[in-house]
């Protein structure tokens, strides 16, 4: 057996139904390796929606230095935002179970999760310090990979509605039935580097990531430890058109069509003219009209 790590156990958070509930038939599994390479850890698992982000936030608060999250982007959406509403300085360690995990692609961690706990095992052992990445805020919430706005958030509703097996596979088939039920164009004005735009629009987001969906990718140019968001808007397009773009949307080479531009931001304020769907890291927000986008550059340490 590996020298155990010296000091209190690491907090391990768990969202057992991350997955499709792989997550939590994979605990047993992460704990025998965590022990196995000397990691002493404690586990939490989150009972509902937001119970994860509260226990976070507590921990956090409480002046723990480091902790683990097993799950997706939701768990680690969840995680960040306990993190930044504590104020403390916390590393986050991340163990990727989830359906797309498109932070964990953006953060370089290995997406076969035991690679990604031998990974985090190596570097606590190692004392290696953690490095530093961007986060997003919109409104009064933080975002790990990503906020859309339009399209792409209704799509996600549908997704997230979808409990078959299938992998990222549903993020695909979302975007099929989200076709069928109308393609969204809400009037919208975007303020971003001293310009403005306005007119109807498919969908605005605001990545800090290259990855949407775990196909999708969508900002392909876009580094979350660049201090920057690239801005991705589309035009009004039709059903076939979406059919047309998807392909290039899968591979990244959509940036440059008519109907898409891209723009790096620091900052940006998105308002439609009724309320339209949003979502962050995946998590589907509350209909709004107006949404305040920054980049808070190196705000989470990661282990």
């Amino acid at each position: 057996m590996a020298s155990p790590v010296q000091g209190t156990a690491i907090p391990l958070f768990l969202n057992p139904a991350a997955g499709r509930g792989r997550a939590g038939r994979k605990l047993d599994a992460v704990r025998n390796l965590l022990d196995a390479q000397g990691i002493h850890h404690t586990v939490l698992q989150s009972a509902a929606l937001g119970d994860l982000e509260q226990r976070v936030f507590d921990t956090a608060s409480s002046g723990t230095g480091r902790l683990i999250v097993v799950g997706g982007d939701g768990s680690i959406h969840e995680a960040v935002n306990g993190i930044m509403r504590s104020s403390k300085s916390v590393a986050l360690g991340i163990i990727p179970i989830g359906t797309g995990n498109d932070f964990a692609k953006a953060s370089g961690i290995p997406l076969h999760w035991e690679d990604a706990v031998m990974l985090l095992c190596d570097r606590l052992r190692a004392g290696t310090p953690p490095r530093s990445v961007d986060i997003g805020r919109m409104n009064d919430r933080y975002f790990a990979n990503g906020a859309g706005v339009g399209f792409d958030a209704k799509v996600t509703r549908i997704a997230r509605a979808n409990r078959l097996p299938i992998g990222n596979l549903v993020y695909l088939l979302a975007v099929m039935q989200a076709m069928w039920d109308g393609v969204i164009t809400p009037q919208m004005t975007i303020r971003y580097n001293e310009r403005i735009e306005r007119g109807p629009m498919t969908l605005a987001n605001a990545s800090n990531g290259a990855w949407v969906g775990g196909m999708f990718r969508i900002a392909p140019a876009a580094r979350n430890d660049d201090g920057e968001l690239d801005l991705v808007i589309a035009g009004p397009v039709s059903r076939w058109r979406i059919l047309q773009l998807l392909p290039r949307l899968m591979n990244g080479t959509h940036i440059g069509e008519p109907e898409v531009s891209v723009r790096r931001i620091h900052e940006c304020v998105i308002e439609a003219d009724s309320p339209v769907p949003s979502h962050l890291d995946g998590e589907v927000q509350a209909l709004q009209t107006r949404f305040e986008i920054r980049i808070l550059p190196g705000a989470l340490s990661l282990l």
